[in-house]
């Protein structure tokens, strides 16, 4: 892969050294940060004991040269109408935010990594897992 949108759930496993998660963040060219998933890092930071030494390891990382952060456009605003029709014509529900993270990653030409399976729900969007 060369770019891919990293998903909470990754980050997090890749922080607490677990291998899978580790080799994806070292294999990929570019790794790029939906505003949402730092806002729900940010928002899990505050229920753990280590907000502060958690947020300084979240700045340092996406400090690194080959971490994008990416924001919200009304492309992505776009990309996620569309994926929501199309998961409303199928019958389909998953959480809105991931919604707003798969539109960043189709907006972007990026894979998701994640280990949430609703992602492969939705057409157009290739998740990595492990």
């Amino acid at each position: 892969m060369k770019k891919i949108l990293i998903d909470t759930n990754i980050y997090s496993d890749a922080m607490r050294g677990k291998g899978y998660a580790v080799d994806i963040l070292k294999r990929n060219e570019q790794l790029l940060f939906s505003p949402i998933v730092i806002g729900e890092l940010l928002s899990g930071f505050k229920r753990g004991n280590q907000e502060e030494k958690n947020k300084r390891e979240l700045k340092d990382f996406l400090s690194r040269e080959r971490v994008y952060e990416l924001s919200i456009s009304s492309d992505t605003s776009e990309f996620y109408a569309f994926i929501l029709e199309q998961l409303k014509k199928q019958g389909t529900q998953i959480p809105t935010n991931d919604i707003w993270i798969a539109a960043s990653a189709m907006e972007n030409g990026a894979a998701i990594a994640s280990r949430d399976e609703h992602f492969l729900r939705i057409n157009g969007i290739m998740v990595i897992a492990s």
